[in-house]
């Protein structure tokens, strides 16, 4: 089983558990569901090359789920999670991604009303049968109405975090092949959009019969919808489909520019062709019949007068003027960042200490990182209280006192109350070296009393940096409705800065707002929200997020030097 589909099982069970109502065990679960998803390698090998001791190292890991995992790996099943769907036959994942209703809920709508899956739900809801349960009512059944309309416009779409690392699986082993010349993965996943659908690969080989024999014999592969000398399609067991297209070599920068996209781009790159009297198309850009470009996408976007455009640009959305004026942003790299400025740890609801978080930024070549374990106001956390923090300020500068080569920095995710005030008092928050700032709860306020709760919290003066700004979660949760051009005003009236997000499910800020943020002056970092030290490595994301946005490596204040960092928050 591969890590993502042993996750999916942990995170069900903690479903399960908390439905249940049992202490402490959800947590744990869950907990080990976030350390398995974002391992870098495949626990089988783990558990391959030290069984059951092996797999305890893995952070939350202890005896009894290390057994679980084992069971899983050797056997395909776990009889523990088939007695928790037995005893309660519901699609705890499918039900619970719907805004509004969490495991308790659940239990409560398959007790009462029989509901088993999301079909069911919708169907009870547009009767009229769930604003008559206890602690239900006509506002939740029309907000669970609007949850199942927001799901419905993801479906069959992937958060690009939860599918690339198996696609770039894929394209690893079809490097490896000694057929295979060359090999890149093109589409949306190219673009680094937000959610793909399918994904598409381009390959250069002479031997193309053999590539389609291993690709379409992948152990992920559960239908091939169609098999061809040069092309195949087959769809995998997580339900995405894959194209496979073996191009010749001549024609491949051709071939990866035409299904990298996007349709808008690839529309106004052939109207300049024919206004240039050429003809472009995935086999090259002709001028009648002679081929004068397409081995590279480079001699192609020379040939048309423009300058090489990034994929993650390519959304028809100015960048070719910009390429036609030679005024492309000079886009922030994926190895520009030098710190981390939103992590959490077992001080609150992360998997791993303080040390163990410092050890794997340091490890991936970060300078700093600041420590932002949630405080009271999210009491699901265990949230640090003014004592908590200040006890936590302390350990961090005994570690401190030992490192060489990075600094831990004090810091909190402060959670937003509802009237704009802070959970915690100024006196203490002066004491941090990053505050951090984010809405928790009452995601349903009117957009002018959630835009001015949100302002009142950004003039607090301890108030650095406002973490994923507008709090949406990708195909789970729709963004709270606030006006984002008067926060990025105030942002750039306060000197707050704004946080791109790098969370796979949560990538916030969207493009366009982080467009519209450089466009103003405002002060950007990216951070990994990690909850795990193997989600710190998450960065790539909100760098590829930043990238779609025109940021420059400038906007970014995470890829300056730390004494340049601090100067730019508020308390510098």
């Amino acid at each position: 089983m591969r890590n993502a589909e042993l996750a999916q099982i942990f995170r069900e069970i903690a479903l399960y558990l908390e439905m249940k109502e049992e202490p402490f065990k959800p947590r744990a679960y869950d907990k080990v569901a976030y350390a398995l998803e974002a391992l870098e390698e495949p626990v089988a090998e783990i558990y391959q090359r030290g069984g059951v001791k092996a797999l305890r190292t893995i952070p939350g890991v202890g005896q009894a789920i290390a057994e679980k995992i084992e069971e899983m790996i050797r056997t395909g099943r776990l009889r523990y999670y088939e007695e928790l769907r037995k005893e309660i036959p519901v699609d705890v994942r499918g039900l619970t991604a719907i805004e509004g209703v969490g495991p308790k809920s659940v239990k409560l709508l398959y007790e009462k009303l029989g509901i088993k899956k999301v079909a069911d739900l919708e169907q009870a809801a547009r009767a009229g049968k769930i604003r008559k349960l206890a602690h239900f009512g006509e506002k939740m059944e029309q907000k669970i109405l609007k949850g199942i309309g927001f799901l419905k416009q993801g479906s069959g779409r992937f958060p690009l975090g939860a599918v690339l690392p198996l696609i770039g699986e894929i394209e690893q082993r079809l490097r490896g092949l000694p057929e295979v010349e060359e090999v890149v993965v093109a589409g949306s996943t190219r673009r680094r959009r937000e959610t793909i659908g399918d994904a598409d690969v381009l390959a250069i080989s002479r031997r193309p019969e053999k590539v389609m024999d291993f690709f379409v014999s992948m152990a992920e592969v559960t239908h091939v919808q169609g098999r061809g000398k040069t092309k195949s399609t087959v769809k995998l067991k997580n339900g995405m489909g894959v194209d496979l297209r073996v191009v010749p070599k001549e024609s491949f920068g051709a071939a990866l520019n035409y299904f990298t996209g996007s349709k808008d781009h690839n529309v106004a790159l052939r109207r300049i062709a024919q206004e240039k009297g050429l003809k472009l198309n995935e086999y090259g850009l002709f001028r009648g019949s002679k081929r004068i470009a397409g081995k590279s996408e480079e001699e192609i976007y020379k040939a048309l007068g423009l300058c090489f455009i990034p994929p993650e640009l390519r959304e028809n959305q100015g960048e070719i003027e910009a390429a036609k004026k030679g005024e492309l942003p000079d886009l922030v790299g994926y190895q520009d960042l030098r710190g981390d400025l939103q992590t959490q740890t077992t001080w609150t609801d992360g998997a791993n200490s303080i040390e163990e978080m410092v050890e794997e930024a340091k490890r991936l070549g970060l300078e700093y990182i600041a420590i932002t374990d949630h405080t009271k106001g999210l009491a699901m956390t265990g949230g640090s209280d003014e004592k908590k923090l200040l006890k936590q300020m302390g350990e961090i500068d005994r570690i401190n006192r030992s490192l060489k080569g990075i600094t831990v920095l004090k810091g909190a995710e402060v959670n937003i109350n509802k009237d704009g005030s802070l959970d915690i008092q100024d006196e203490v928050l002066a004491r941090l070296d990053v505050v951090g700032i984010a809405v928790h709860s009452h995601f349903n306020l009117p957009r002018r009393e959630m835009t001015e709760r949100i302002i009142k919290a950004m003039r607090n003066p301890h108030a650095d940096i406002l973490f994923h700004p507008t709090g949406r979660v990708i195909q789970r949760r729709e963004p709270y409705d606030v006006d984002m051009d008067t926060i990025i005003r105030t942002a750039k009236e306060t000197g707050t800065v704004l946080e791109i997000d790098a969370y796979p499910d949560r990538l916030d800020l969207k493009d366009e707002h982080i467009r519209k943020a450089i466009e103003a002056g405002v002060k950007l970092v990216i951070d990994s929200d990690a909850h795990s030290v193997n989600h710190v490595r998450f960065l790539e994301f909100g760098v590829a997020q930043a990238r779609r946005g025109w940021a420059e490596k400038k906007d970014v204040i995470n890829t300056r030097p730390l004494k340049e960092f601090l100067k730019c928050l508020k308390q510098a």
